[in-house]
């Protein structure tokens, strides 16, 4: 839907599993098993897959200023649950926080979120403000105050809504 480049690091994860769905049409990529095996999770994770991804919809919005799109888990209730550990990389010493056991969607994404925060970067993960799309794209403005995933679409159909309704 954008033409935006792709989230940083781990937000890439998040970007990913936010646009798995198109709201205009309804399409679901988690719907097939091509679109399940992208995310590495299978048909029985499927409503868990789908609540943390409206979760994160919701956390998202917030992120540009915008209420959540419906009622959802809170985001930090999910991640609550998320076994995470720290890994340190006997080389170097670096050290960063990783999935426990399995590499279960909700760990990779509690680490992917976590490693933003660290990083400065999880505010700048925004959904867009258009109803019909709240595509996740990450801001890089130099404010950090985007509002559309894509200019040519949805924000030229806002800012043309906004011109007719001044009646010019």
């Amino acid at each position: 839907m954008n033409e935006r480049s792709v989230a940083p690091g781990g937000l890439a994860l998040v970007e990913s599993l936010v646009n798995t769905v198109d709201l205009a049409d309804g399409a679901d990529s988690l719907d097939t098993e091509e679109g399940r095996a992208r995310l590495g999770i299978t048909e029985g994770e499927l409503a868990g897959a789908r609540e943390l991804r409206e979760s994160l919809r919701a956390a998202l919005l917030a992120h540009a200023g915008h209420p959540p799109h419906r009622a959802v888990t809170p985001l930090g209730e999910l991640l609550a649950r998320a076994p995470l550990y720290v890994a340190v990389d006997a080389g170097d010493g670096s050290a960063a926080l990783a999935p426990a056991g399995d590499t279960a969607l909700l760990s990779r994404v509690a680490a992917a979120v976590a490693e933003a925060l660290l990083a400065g970067t999880w505010m700048r993960l925004k959904a867009c403000e258009a109803v019909t799309c709240h595509w996740a794209y990450y801001d890089r403005s130099p404010a950090g105050r985007g509002r559309w995933c894509s200019m040519r679409v949805c924000g030229a159909r806002e800012k043309m809504r906004r011109y007719r309704a001044k009646g010019a």
